[in-house]
């Protein structure tokens, strides 16, 4: 019965969440006209899906979206750990229960019965996109302040690797958004447990 009370998903949480989802989809379109101003592969982002309007504008974009993604990151990291949800919903996992996971989702077996437990497909992901987040925080600390942080930038191969390094971080990160909205949609009551907790 208290399981029926108690939110899915924690006010801390839905907040972190959505702060998150903002920070990434401003870093993401600023990022990409950062990326246009001087590009390392034969292509360009269109304009439309930018922001910033010019590079001085989308690097202001992406420092104000960097420090709510730093900062909202370290208070979901922080809740997570402290309330012991880290350990209760990520861990145990193992390969071979992603992989059954895996084979099961992608023959549309995958049971999603209870919003509160995550497959380890989903415990995979989420961990990921923690390690994820952190890889880009690290290689834009290069980026930024390249001559401040030359451990880091050796670390990471040079200045001109850690743009790869934070170019691919990003587009694992759209890939996994991209990956979580179809999710969403194939599973919409997620979505409300995740505006309303319940």
């Amino acid at each position: 019965m208290a399981d029926a009370i108690r939110p899915i998903h924690p006010a801390w949480l839905r907040a972190t969440h959505w702060l998150n989802a903002l920070a990434m989809v401003i870093m993401a379109m600023s990022g990409w006209r950062i990326y246009n101003a001087a590009p390392f592969f034969d292509f360009q982002f269109a304009p439309a899906i930018t922001l910033g309007g010019w590079l001085g504008g989308a690097i202001q974009w992406h420092f104000a979206a960097m420090w709510l993604l730093a900062a909202n990151g370290l208070v979901y990291l922080a809740c997570n750990a402290g309330t012991g949800r880290l350990g209760r919903k990520f861990f145990p996992l193992t390969p071979r229960a992603i992989a059954a996971d895996l084979r099961a989702a992608l023959r549309g077996q995958l049971a999603h019965a209870d919003p509160r437990r995550y497959n380890a497909v989903q415990r995979a992901a989420y961990l990921f996109v923690i390690v994820d987040a952190v890889m880009l925080v690290l290689s834009g600390l290069v980026l930024w302040k390249s001559v401040q942080f030359p451990l880091l930038r050796e670390l990471l191969g040079g200045y001109e690797a850690a743009r790869r390094v934070h170019f691919f971080a990003m587009a694992a990160m759209v890939a996994f958004v991209a990956v979580h909205l179809a999710m969403v949609a194939l599973v919409p009551r997620t979505l409300l447990a995740m505006i309303r907790g319940r």
